[in-house]
């Protein structure tokens, strides 16, 4: 663990600095409170093991200075003078334990082993609290068609290790839910994944959720608070939209690619991360590096392998399957309402196809979703059907589309031009019969109607 040990006796404080070192822990020594704040300034400790009786700062100023400072690091009191009345004011002021002078090294030893154990419990269950604030319910990865299996592949292959991994595709093809998968075949899968959209913040405030910031390091800041990179230690986090991110955070995010080293916003001490980054784009980050939007060695950095996610419109064979794991067990789907959503070319991806089934739904009655029930752009998709024309539905080509225009005509001249009764005679939506009667060019407007 990091440990700074303060006190103004420079024989004990030698002694035991030299005695936990040989334990294995990382020790800075601060012969004055002062002195211990220009440290805290420089580094992060996990327990911080303070004098109470000091010239100048006392240590129970340190802790207030070290509590507003750092909230994570624990604090063990050291005294001379044993008091009750100061060992509750430090533990008021959140002092993990206290201990009085002369002090056997395995008692300190204990005590500070205790002091890291509630530090690093308080840091796990902040990690998990924003993990959790952050988890979205994941979905099923569904798809039977040659690329969502290749897709399925690359995940299995490039899960399990910690290299950093690009996913390309289209708005709506699931992105997240492949991030998902990476992390859930890593080994890594019990730490948290951390989701973060740069195209959903400005960069001032994108900056302070990636790094962190520190209190009063910029208006708002009312307090110190730890970036997505730390809540992510150990795990994996998941930049979504990464060609929207500001150069100058290009370069920060090189720096933490590199070594793992970051620096919260309003702060000059180093912090040390381990964590595994997937990132997405919608963009051709190729494109972009040569148009010089976004930095060379970052992209080879993110880039250590692509996953590129076909659009839904290139997954015809998986669109009946995800119509029906969409729309739920206890749902049917009239072959119209089907053949309509194999017709339309999906381009907000399978987002889109999920919205869609879902305000069908909505209005369907008897758990039966129809034509009529999906959204217009997607039910003028489907053709009048032979049914409706009373022909033989062997008829195809340009034979049905002859008997089409004829029957469409038939019916115009017989309503009079009202296209709703036609519409409804041939069983489609009007935005439907107004693409027809475009097609086949047929007249709208009747002279006897008009007369009436």
């Amino acid at each position: 663990m990091s440990i700074i040990l303060v006190d103004d006796d420079a024989d004990f404080r030698s002694m035991t600095a030299r005695a936990l070192r040989r334990l294995g822990h990382t020790v800075q020594e601060g012969e004055s409170g002062e002195a211990a704040l220009e440290l805290f300034d420089k580094y992060s400790f996990d327990v911080a093991v303070l004098d109470l009786t000091m010239p100048g700062m006392s240590g129970l100023d340190l802790l207030r200075s070290i509590r507003e400072r750092d909230s994570e690091t624990e604090s063990v009191m050291l005294t001379g003078e044993a008091s009750v009345k100061t060992a509750v004011e430090a533990m008021k002021l959140g002092a993990h334990d206290y201990l009085s002078k002369p002090v056997e090294l395995e008692e300190l030893r204990v005590v500070i082993e205790k002091a890291y154990e509630s530090c690093c419990l308080r840091r796990e269950n902040q990690r998990l609290k924003v993990a959790l604030e952050r988890t979205r319910p994941s979905l099923s990865m569904i798809g039977e068609s040659k690329g969502m299996k290749e897709v399925l592949r690359l995940i299995e292959r490039a899960g399990p290790t910690d290299k950093p991994i690009l996913i390309q595709g289209e708005s709506g093809t699931g992105k997240e839910l492949v991030a998902h998968a990476l992390h859930q075949a890593s080994e890594v899968a019990d730490k948290p994944m951390i989701v973060i959209n740069c195209a959903a913040l400005p960069e001032q405030l994108l900056e302070s959720e990636l790094f962190g910031h520190e209190k009063g390091a910029f208006t708002g800041a009312t307090s110190t608070k730890p970036g997505l990179f730390e809540v992510a230690d150990g795990g994996t986090l998941f930049i979504d939209e990464i060609g929207e991110l500001a150069p100058s955070l290009q370069a920060k995010l090189l720096r933490v690619l590199e070594d793992g080293s970051l620096r919260r916003v309003g702060s000059t001490k180093e912090r040390k991360v381990n964590v595994r980054i997937i990132s997405a784009t919608n963009r051709d980050m190729r494109q972009e590096v040569d148009r010089g939007r976004f930095r060379e060695d970052l992209y080879y950095r993110i880039d250590v392998m692509t996953l590129r996610l076909p659009p839904l419109r290139e997954r015809q064979d998986d669109i009946r399957m995800l119509t029906a794991h969409f729309a739920g067990q206890d749902w049917q789907v009239t072959p119209e309402a089907m053949a309509a959503i194999h017709s339309y070319s999906w381009p907000g991806n399978v987002r889109q196809l999920i919205n869609a089934i879902e305000r069908a739904k909505i209005l369907a009655d008897d758990e039966v979703i129809s034509v009529s029930n999906l959204p217009e752009v997607v039910a003028d998709c489907v053709s009048v059907s032979p049914e409706s024309l009373d022909v033989s539905s062997e008829a195809s080509g340009d034979d049905l589309d002859s008997i089409q225009k004829a029957h469409i005509g038939e019916l115009m001249a017989r309503e009079m031009g009202n296209k709703a009764r036609v519409a409804r005679l041939l069983g489609v939506s009007r935005r439907t019969l107004y693409r027809l009667l475009d097609k086949y060019d047929i007249p709208t407007q009747f002279p006897e109607a008009e007369a009436k």
